[in-house]
């Protein structure tokens, strides 16, 4: 992975090769309904003072307050406020809430207000998704003085499309790994640019898109990554420079399938007007006043114990 995992031990020290000067901050973005989904099925279930299950929003919390005993200074995350977006209307089997654990999708607006009492920016989507919320504040930070690095906390394939050099890089904050340019290239096949041109080919089952008949990862991979994106595949395996099993089937699938295929790059393709982030307005300054009364609502008053330690340690 061209030293990006051996760079996920200094992820929180700045001693990874390329890092940026002291003086900038980095900058973590969090994928927050995955993280929801992952403690809903990782940790016990626990119930808040009112009887509503909310052992996932304390999970997600007890891992941010972990992110920041790290060393993290500037947080953001966002969140699936409604499942459906405007994706819904361009493909009809995208992915919808139905079928979601009633007491996981009821979790979504409690962990956004118990993030921002936290002291943390959330950004709730509705009309768009968590994903294009995370994009939009990766490339706007980019341009950010102020920043150092940009990590992107997920491993959803579909973020791999915003990592940039050494400057936004994707952290799998569970598997400890750190995918940069290399990693993607080494993951997909293809550079950080071809992954909406590769999903649009292999298809996404987690988003519902089925992608081009006949096309794997091995044959999309090579292609792309010789020629980029799926206008400069040439319409006949004639021309193509490179070898691949079943050339003729694959060109056939997909001047045939040409518009779906332009349709799922667009499904696949995150937008980066979802919202607007700064360094300055994502850095934590410690919880709110109404954080003590959350924690205790939710039977967890060590976390704001926590919480209130962090923030005079800084």
């Amino acid at each position: 992975m061209l030293a990006d995992g051996a760079a996920c031990a200094a992820v929180y020290t700045g001693s990874m090769s390329g890092a940026a000067a002291p003086s900038k901050s980095d900058v973590h973005l969090v994928d927050g309904t995955y993280e929801l989904f992952r403690h809903y099925y990782a940790v016990p279930r626990s119930q808040d003072r009112a009887g509503l299950e909310i052992g996932a929003v304390r999970g997600v919390l007890a891992s941010m307050l972990a992110l920041l005993r790290n060393g993290a200074t500037h947080i953001g995350v966002a969140t699936d406020h409604v499942i459906e977006s405007f994706r819904n209307e361009m493909w009809h089997g995208y992915k919808r809430g139905d079928g979601i654990d009633p007491d996981l999708l009821a979790q979504f607006e409690p962990l956004e207000r118990a993030l921002e009492t936290m002291g943390i920016v959330v950004w709730p989507m509705r009309e768009y998704e968590a994903d294009d919320a995370l994009a939009s504040a990766a490339a706007g930070l980019t341009s950010d003085q102020e920043v150092g690095r940009v990590f992107i906390c997920t491993p959803d394939k579909d973020l791999a499309q915003c990592v940039v050099d050494n400057r936004v890089v994707q952290l799998d904050r569970r598997a400890r790994t750190v995918r940069g340019v290399g990693g993607v290239l080494e993951k997909f096949g293809v550079l950080p640019a071809s992954i909406p041109d590769y999903l649009a080919l292999v298809g996404d089952s987690a988003d519902g898109y089925p992608g081009v008949v006949g096309w794997g990862a091995k044959s999309s991979s090579m292609l792309l990554r010789h020629y980029g994106y799926l206008e400069a595949i040439p319409r006949t395996s004639d021309a193509w420079q490179v070898q691949v099993r079943g050339a003729n089937r694959l060109a056939v699938a997909l001047t045939e399938s040409w518009d779906d295929a332009l349709l799922f790059r667009d499904l696949a393709t995150l937008r980066t007007d979802a919202v607007v982030a700064t360094a300055e307005a994502l850095r934590w300054e410690g919880p709110t006043d109404g954080f003590v009364a959350l924690a205790d609502h939710l039977g967890a008053s060590q976390l704001a114990e926590q919480a209130a330690a962090l923030a005079a340690a800084r």
